[in-house]
């Protein structure tokens, strides 16, 4: 064995012991509860999802301190117009309780390619969140929110992940708050599993006390409609 190749195999080693430890303490920090937020506002980005999905986020966003979690950034999948036109109505009618009309500085809109369809195979699903991850990281480049809010749409997983990178390599660091949806009752959806599983999530929320029981990471919150 040459002394180059040794090399080679001791600075691989390294390499990825330095990752993994990354991981484990992104993880690990990642897993703590928040301390108070200063009096700085924080850029919110909030993953919207065709139908119920987007109800019950809106329903959150109603109640957030506006003025705390800001600007909030509206990302939905590229076919899904219905969700950001609820989104900005709902924008529009916080500036019609304000005297500056701002919502332009508080509110963006954006759209992202759909990691998958309804109904789309499992199979064919793996070209398109790629296509979908390529489009994230562009998208988390330029926006590079500290906070995400997500509650299951397909379109949040390829965020989700971008973000859980970032954190990795020390880009930016943005707390991931998944909520899962209320017709969720006795299993997780397919994007809840897969932040679950692999541990994206800072926190995760679950509105029924079986899915609580049975996923022992999650928390509790209770009917949030």
């Amino acid at each position: 064995m040459t002394m180059g190749f040794t090399f080679a195999i001791t600075l691989t080693v390294a390499a990825f012991t330095v990752i993994v430890t990354r991981i484990i303490y992104v993880i690990y920090k990642s897993s703590k509860p928040l301390s108070k937020l200063g009096p700085q506002s924080v850029s919110t980005l909030i993953v919207l999802g065709s139908g119920g999905h987007t109800a019950e986020m809106l329903n959150l966003v109603a109640v957030l301190q506006k003025d705390k979690f800001t600007p909030r950034i509206y990302i939905a999948a590229s076919t899904d117009n219905m969700s950001l036109q609820k989104a900005s109505a709902l924008e529009a009618s916080l500036v019609d309780e304000r005297d500056d009309g701002t919502m332009s500085k508080k509110a963006l809109f954006m759209q992202i390619y759909r990691s998958r369809e309804v109904g789309q195979s499992y199979l064919t699903s793996i070209g398109t969140t790629l296509i979908a991850i390529i489009h994230a990281l562009w998208l988390m480049i330029k926006i590079r929110p500290q906070v995400i809010l997500c509650n299951g749409p397909g379109t949040c997983v390829p965020l989700c992940l971008i973000a859980f990178f970032f954190k990795v390599v020390g880009i930016r660091w943005s707390s991931i708050f998944y909520v899962e949806s209320i017709a969720r009752v006795r299993r997780l959806s397919l994007s809840g599993l897969l932040l679950y599983k692999l541990r994206i999530a800072d926190q995760f929320f679950v509105q029924w006390p079986q899915l609580q029981r049975k996923y022992r990471r999650t928390h509790f919150v209770g009917c949030l409609m």
